[in-house]
């Protein structure tokens, strides 16, 4: 399984999202100093899980979600939203 399959089946299993992108953005990297051998994501979760959560508290419950493969993902961009947000 690839990583951005396991970040995609981890976000799915913490969040039941109704909507979910998991893109892996490390070729827009490439060449940068601290790009290393990738590890750059961006993630759109849609979930009724972060209903009454803050931008602060939603971010964390994706860091958490996801906390088992932090040694791998280097960089993490978030899109945290409830249904209707977008």
């Amino acid at each position: 399984m690839s990583l951005r399959d396991a970040i995609e089946q981890r976000l799915k299993d913490a969040f039941a999202p109704e909507e979910i992108l998991v893109t892996d953005d490390s070729l827009q990297h490439v060449g940068h100093a601290a790009a290393g051998d990738g590890g750059h994501y961006s993630v759109l979760v849609v979930s009724e899980r972060f209903r009454g959560q803050g931008l602060l508290e939603r971010h964390r419950m994706v860091y958490d979600a996801l906390a088992p493969l932090r040694q791998e993902i280097h960089a993490l961009s978030i899109r945290a939203l409830v249904p209707g947000d977008i």
